[in-house]
């Protein structure tokens, strides 16, 4: 008879998930500490969603195990889990006032009626909604629905928090107020909260530790200071904004896969990635001279956005680049889609560490 697996600690979040369905494969090991914020962060269909199913109970494992505080949860029905979930659109009750939505977990979990509008009324107190308590979700803004629904999944008392891509639903203005309250609410929390998303500045902001999956595994993990400075993949190097290759380094030189060498800074030998944001690209149209930069390149702009209050260039070429410049640069060097340039990178601006 086979074992089951038993969760490495009595406290906090163990969990294997292991979900198979046509054409898709999850597989991921997930563990948290009572108050910490983990952030599942990835691109659309890397499995972060149904990670955040699987733990709540609406997508069965298809192997593996999930432990809550010593406790298996697997096995047990969803309505039964001391869960709490934040879904991205929210599904607050319409018919409901913001308190009885609320006070709704309270109920079913058999508290009285009364003691269910108390306990909602102090949530929504907390929240800074205690004016809003008669009002019907419909009557609320993005913000006010997005406090409501985390406070009717905190008034059950969960042992652990899921966040569904809890700010998508916000426009820019409001997500950064509804940002900086979220943070303050989770640093409140003492259990696990889990939180799925795309955008990685809520990432950066809302999580002690990123976990990042790419088609159902996990491919890098660490805080976000961590991942931002050591990306591992294009999709992370992306999401961070950083030119990243890999290479085989000897003294202060890498040689990248594609063929160029990358003059570095550090002294590595081995497999390497090199790293470098684009504003430490400085773009020429002919060949310069007299440059102390020890990386040149002959380049060809692909492309040209705004990105912030600059002007972002995607290159191809000798190796793949995005370099940031001024508007006013941008139009100097007459840049467009198919115009030559040469760029070239110090060496002091890169950074390599171990693959």
């Amino acid at each position: 008879m086979t074992t089951p697996p038993q969760p490495a600690t009595d406290t906090g979040l163990d969990a294997h998930l292991v979900v198979t369905r046509p054409g898709f494969h999850l597989d991921i090991t997930l563990t948290a500490a009572p108050g910490e914020v983990v952030a599942l962060l990835g691109p659309n269909g890397a499995g972060k969603t149904t990670a955040l199913r699987a733990l709540a109970g609406l997508t069965d494992l298809t192997a593996g195990h999930l432990h809550l505080d010593g406790e298996r949860l697997d096995r047990t029905p969803p309505e039964s889990r001391p869960v709490g979930v934040v879904f991205q659109d929210y599904l607050l009750f319409p018919h409901l006032t913001a308190l009885d939505n609320v006070a709704f977990g309270p109920r079913c979990q058999g508290a009285t009626k009364a003691e269910s509008r108390a306990l909602a009324a102090a949530w929504l107190d907390r929240m800074g909604l205690a004016g809003h308590a008669g009002a019907k979700p419909r009557r609320l803004s993005g913000g006010q629905a997005q406090r409501v629904a985390l406070a009717r999944a905190l008034a059950t008392r969960p042992r652990l928090l899921l966040l569904d891509e809890p700010l998508a639903a916000l426009d820019a203005r409001t997500r950064l107020d509804v940002r900086s309250q979220l943070r303050r609410h989770l640093a409140e929390f003492e259990a696990v909260a889990v939180l799925v998303t795309h955008d990685p500045l809520d990432a950066m902001v809302l999580a002690d530790r990123l976990i990042v999956i790419e088609h159902g595994r996990v491919v890098q993990q660490g805080t976000p200071a961590d991942i931002a400075r050591h990306p591992r993949t294009d999709y992370i190097a992306h999401l961070v904004g950083l030119n990243l290759y890999r290479g085989r380094a000897e003294g202060h030189t890498v040689k990248t896969a594609s063929g160029p060498a990358i003059s570095i800074a550090e002294e590595l030998s081995g497999d390497v990635f090199v790293a470098f944001p684009p504003s430490a690209v400085t773009l020429f149209r002919d060949r310069p001279t007299g440059t102390s930069a020890r990386n040149l390149w002959r380049c060809e702009v692909t492309g040209l956005e705004t990105h912030g209050d600059q002007i972002r260039a995607g290159l191809t070429g000798a190796l793949p680049l995005a370099a940031d410049l001024t508007t006013v640069a941008a139009a100097e060097l007459d840049l467009h889609p198919g115009a030559a340039v040469w760029a070239t990178v110090k060496a002091s601006q890169t950074h390599a560490y171990p693959a």
